[in-house]
């Protein structure tokens, strides 16, 4: 039961902390993009600006690799931005996977645990007998008890899971909307409008 426990903790500590930090309005600002955008036509971006926008949030520092690379052309600008997704992507995802294994490892040792009781009780029979019906019942539900436990922490780990590996999804494709956005009103004849990012 205590590892069980601590995986509960522990699913509960990790969910907390990436609800927290995996806030939409923190990770992808809506008005980001226009801000950086009427920053660019008031001719206003500068180094402090572009320190200011890449502290700012991930997508800030996605813009900012791409902003800082601009003026070599779209493709090195394209890279640039690829490169800093590819980091703030992994730390976004940071311990996702390890509420995936909590989900796939409590059932296992809540079934552990039943299975050590179910020694036990046979154990229980062989030096008394069957005679005692109480004592086997008695065992047999304390060893179910770990396996009850265990589906407990599973069940809410990976609904959990799922809801992040979701939530990371849907921040990908808007920061990367908005990069793309970026990439072609800087390096394109084409009319994009920024506005609505």
């Amino acid at each position: 039961m205590i590892p069980i426990v601590l995986c509960s903790i522990a699913v509960i500590a990790i969910a907390g902390e990436r609800y927290w930090t995996l806030n939409p309005t923190k990770v992808a600002p809506r008005h980001l993009l226009a801000q950086v955008w009427s920053w660019l036509k008031n001719n206003q971006l500068d180094a402090g600006k572009l320190r200011e926008l890449k502290q700012s949030s991930p997508l800030g520092q996605i813009l900012a690799a791409g902003l800082s690379n601009s003026r070599h052309g779209r493709e090195v600008m394209k890279d640039s931005i690829q490169e800093a997704a590819n980091q703030v992507i992994h730390e976004l995802e940071r311990y996702i996977t390890a509420l995936g294994t909590i989900a796939a490892i409590a059932p296992l040792l809540g079934l552990l645990g039943t299975v050590i009781g179910m020694i036990k009780v046979f154990t229980a029979i062989m030096l008394q007998g069957t005679g005692n019906a109480g004592v086997l019942a008695g065992g047999i539900s304390e060893a179910l008890i770990t396996t009850a436990a265990g589906l407990c922490v599973a069940i809410p780990a990976m609904i959990v899971h799922r809801f992040f590996l979701r939530r990371i999804d849907s921040l990908v494709v808007t920061m990367e909307d908005d990069a793309i956005k970026l990439v072609d009103a800087l390096h394109s004849d084409r009319r994009v409008d920024v506005k609505t990012a």
